[in-house]
């Protein structure tokens, strides 16, 4: 049979998990709805509960935060507990920064600062690995906003490494990914980052606000156009036989 090349379009919503009640899925959120996916959004920090299946979702999408993936609150472990469901349904999953910090946790791995204390805060370089490469293209630099990384869980392949933290990006079985860095930001969330953390730009390592603007200027082009291809990979077409 041949295979149609206009795909059969996921009617189902994909499921987008929040940490904060001003938090939005920014360029994510608007890359899924411009490929006609529908958004559920869904905050377990203020209470909401997540699916029991996702059979009635095209797949889901857990974001940052400031919290950590080792804090004790309930929601942290309920998140990381219920990250068997993807897993074991073997459901699309894209864990960023902190999502990927519970996909590792819920996969045995461990989640802490750097030993040196560094931070990633503000535009840093990745380089793909061999396995990496393989699947896409890779900007050379991205937008971090971090102070832990993790290790590389059993059975997890590395798909792109860092220089301060050197797992950026993983694969785990055929649906589950998780990558260290932030592709999601709009302008306006990057300006209101920059405001509302910069606190943190005395961290170690930390780059001032400026570095951060000025980078987006630099670099954001190719972290866009390499976010829209991952999700391609992630919530990547079924094609129907005619």
């Amino acid at each position: 049979m041949l295979q149609s090349l206009v795909s059969q379009p996921d009617d189902r919503p994909v499921l987008i998990v929040l940490h904060q009640e001003s938090s939005t899925p920014g360029r994510v959120g608007q890359m899924l709805e411009a490929r006609r996916f529908r958004l559920d959004i869904r905050r377990p920090a203020l209470g909401q509960k997540l699916p029991e299946t996702l059979s009635n979702h095209a797949g889901v999408v857990i974001f940052g935060g400031p919290m950590s993936a080792n804090d004790t609150d309930d929601f942290v472990k309920y998140e990381i507990d219920w990250i068997n469901v993807p897993l074991t349904e073997n459901r699309p999953y894209l864990g960023i920064c902190l999502g990927a910090q519970m996909l590792v946790k819920n996969l045995g791995g461990q989640v802490f600062g750097h030993h040196e204390g560094l931070t990633e805060i503000g535009w840093y370089p990745i380089e793909p690995t061999d396995a990496g490469r393989q699947l896409i293209e890779w900007p050379r630099m991205v937008y971090h906003f971090h102070r832990e990384g993790f290790d590389l869980p059993h059975g997890a392949t590395q798909l792109a490494r860092g220089d301060v933290y050197e797992n950026q990006a993983i694969r785990y079985g055929e649906n589950a990914w998780g990558i260290q860095f932030h592709g999601e930001l709009t302008r306006v969330m990057m300006h209101r980052w920059v405001v509302r953390g910069a606190h943190r730009f005395e961290l170690p390592g930390a780059q001032t606000g400026d570095k951060h603007l000025d980078g987006r200027l630099l670099h954001d082009g190719a972290l866009r156009n390499w976010m829209s291809g991952m999700l391609d990979l992630v919530f990547r077409p079924q094609f129907v036989s005619v």
